[in-house]
């Protein structure tokens, strides 16, 4: 169990509650605060690091959890709005809705048709050629920072997050389904060689061994 809250019910027969810890300075709007933090998360949010979060017990935060997935599903006020909470495995975010999800795919298809900068083309040729890989693995390569061309071309679709990398924890990208429809091919394996195109076969390997 998470530090800071008791785990299971008190003595008293009370429900678990924040130990140590001041109370939430938006007390009284740990809704609109609950809401902000699944705005920026990147993965799923366990209900208990919500409530550490917002600053409200385990039990009062998911009640707050399960009241927005039914408002924002119309069962409250009935307005049909185009995303909606999940809870998918040990945690909650917030995703679009599945009807319209030929909507953004669209838009993400279309967004990725914008013509990419040569930096960007670089960073997804190693991510193609050597995925799944890590940010810094990439970084390596190009001996600059990629972070930000990495979350352009995830933005639109081109990678995605597999894994993590076993002994760092990094997170590890790969080429996506678009970017296989973009390219016309079913499979990594499709690819065409990469040595062909390098100017000596050397340089291919010194690449190999930058990555490992």
């Amino acid at each position: 169990m998470t530090a800071g809250f008791d785990d299971g019910v008190d003595t008293n027969g009370s429900e678990p509650e924040l130990s140590n810890r001041e109370p939430a300075q938006f007390r009284g709007d740990e809704r609109a605060a609950l809401e902000a933090v699944l705005m920026v998360v990147e993965a799923p949010a366990s209900t208990t690091d919500l409530a550490i979060a917002v600053g409200l017990p385990v039990d009062q935060t998911r009640q707050l959890l399960e009241g927005l997935a039914a408002e924002y599903r119309g069962a409250a006020d009935g307005i049909r709005r185009g995303f909606e909470l999940r809870e998918v495995g040990a945690g909650w975010r917030i995703y679009s809705h599945p009807d319209y999800a030929p909507v953004v795919e669209r838009f993400v298809r279309d967004g990725a048709t914008a013509k990419l900068t040569q930096a960007a083309l670089e960073t997804l040729a190693i991510v193609a050629y050597k995925g799944p890989i890590s940010r810094g693995r990439v970084s390596a390569v190009r001996g600059v920072n990629v972070d930000s061309v990495m979350r352009t071309l995830t933005s639109r679709g081109l990678v995605e997050e597999v894994g993590l990398e076993e002994g760092t924890g990094a997170v590890l990208y790969a080429p996506s389904d678009l970017f296989l429809e973009r390219m016309g091919i079913s499979s990594l394996d499709e690819l065409e060689p990469l040595t062909p195109h390098l100017p000596t076969g050397q340089a291919l390997e010194e690449i190999k061994d930058q990555v490992g």
